[in-house]
């Protein structure tokens, strides 16, 4: 019996921590997409988790919109590639860090919690900028022929 018990805690654990894991959800998908996780290539559906250091690529005429942990909204446009590089989220405190690079297409943002209440900890980078977010909303378009840094 308390076999039983210790698996399905050490279980629980598991999920847990894996919950705790997702930066955000899927919420729309026009045309296709896809994310790339590491080696893998996962396409995009309503519902799909999304972690950090994903990266999500939009084709030609498609779109994918995201909800992230703390409310943020990102809408990546066609033909984009969005790399989600650092993401930590505590609802309790408001605290956290999101650092996100656009390397070509465009990006809509629409700020949630963690810009709002630590403002110093969002950051958007292309490029040649790095934008620190105050709580509102932009788009960020970087053109294809531009060149990532190293």
């Amino acid at each position: 019996m308390k076999s039983i018990a210790l698996l399905t805690t050490a279980a629980l654990m598991t999920i847990s921590a894996w919950a705790a894991d997702v930066a955000g959800t899927v919420k729309s998908v026009k045309g296709q997409a896809h994310i790339e996780r590491g080696k893998e290539r996962i396409d995009v559906a309503i519902g799909t988790h999304v972690y950090a250091q994903d990266r999500l690529v939009s084709g030609p005429a498609s779109s994918v919109g995201l909800t992230l942990s703390d409310s943020t909204l990102l809408t990546a446009g066609p033909n984009s590639s969005i790399e989600l590089s650092q993401y930590a989220y505590d609802r309790s405190t408001r605290a956290g860090h999101m650092d996100t690079t656009v390397q070509r297409g465009t990006l809509a943002v629409v700020s949630g919690q963690m810009a709002k209440s630590h403002p110093d900890q969002v950051v958007f980078r292309t490029s040649t900028v790095t934008l620190g977010v105050r709580g509102t909303e932009f788009i960020i378009d970087v053109d294809a022929q531009t060149k990532t840094r190293p």
